[in-house]
């Protein structure tokens, strides 16, 4: 079997995008076309009921739209009686391996049509995602130094500043476990540091992953802490590929050793409405799950 290199990726990556963008437009329902323009006056504008807010009254006729490939709509994506309460605080998230360009479209036409708050996504994806939520309020998300954080600064660094080249807007990164576990808190503090420094460059927002299954009460807080002195604008319970994920004490936990204004993200092992609730409630503001589509619809027939 040949092996691709980088550049070569990237080109096919960018073919891709381009084809699926192109043939979007085709089918009159892409932005940026007139042919697209026409497809959603003629079918949408018609809609007396609505007065041009089948968005927020005609979810099902959006997410048939979406599903054949529309961009945007002269209503805000999203459903008005969720969108305020948990779908606006939901990282859909897909990080497995093989994860194929199909399936990383369709999470990112999810995420438009229930208003998320990114896709979160391994690196290798940032630039066919950015290029599908180019004209959406949806941020791409991916991971750094994921999912061990056992790599170099050096490296993490590097990584983070390809993933913004290509257009992520939100970076989790995986702090040095081992280092903090050992009690090397300068390390683990300039591991983050350098991470984040290079996350602001970009004007992008950085959430650091502590891994709570694999720290003690002790190792949580200071993981903590020095994620919050180093600059983050979160802390993260999990990878979600760890022995286990979020819990309802860890968020507790971290939500008092952080403070009040420092972003909490819960994820892994979030399933359902009610795991989103109590997480909620314990003092998370973002939650990461791949099933986000799931919650969703339990809050609708709730």
């Amino acid at each position: 079997m040949t092996r691709l290199d980088s550049a070569t990726i990237d080109r096919l990556v960018d073919a891709i995008s381009q084809e699926v963008l192109v043939a979007m437009r085709e089918r009159g329902l892409g932005s940026g076309s007139e042919a697209g323009s026409r497809a959603n006056s003629s079918q949408y504008d018609s809609c007396a009921e609505c007065m041009g807010q089948c968005a927020q009254k005609c979810p099902d006729k959006i997410r048939a739209a979406i599903e054949a490939g529309a961009e945007r709509f002269t209503a805000k994506l999203g459903i008005s009686n969720v969108s305020s309460g948990f779908t606006h605080l939901i990282d859909h998230t897909l990080l497995k391996p093989d994860a194929t360009v199909q399936e990383i479209s369709q999470l990112c036409h999810e995420a438009m049509l229930y208003n998320f708050a990114s896709v979160c996504i391994n690196p290798t994806h940032v630039k066919l995602a950015a290029q599908l939520l180019q004209n959406s309020d949806v941020k791409v998300c991916t991971v750094i130094g994921f999912p061990l954080g056992a790599t170099s600064t050096e490296a993490k660094v590097f990584e983070t500043e390809q993933a913004l080249r290509d257009g992520a807007t939100e970076i989790d990164m995986v702090i040095n476990i081992g280092a903090l576990k050992g009690g090397d808190d300068a390390l683990v503090e300039h591991d983050v540091a350098a991470v984040v420094q290079a996350v602001h460059r970009g004007r992008a927002i950085c959430k650091v992953i502590i891994e709570t299954a694999l720290l003690n009460e002790e190792e949580k807080i200071r993981a903590c802490l020095l994620a919050k002195k180093a600059g983050a604008d979160f802390v993260k319970t999990s990878t979600g590929f760890s022995s286990a994920g979020a819990t309802i004490e860890d968020v507790l936990l971290m939500r008092r050793t952080v403070g009040p204004r420092l972003g909490v993200k819960a994820a892994g092992g979030v399933k359902n409405l009610t795991d989103a609730q109590n997480m909620v409630a314990a003092g998370a503001t973002r939650i990461g799950a791949s099933a986000g589509v799931k919650i969703v619809k339990e809050a609708l027939s709730s």
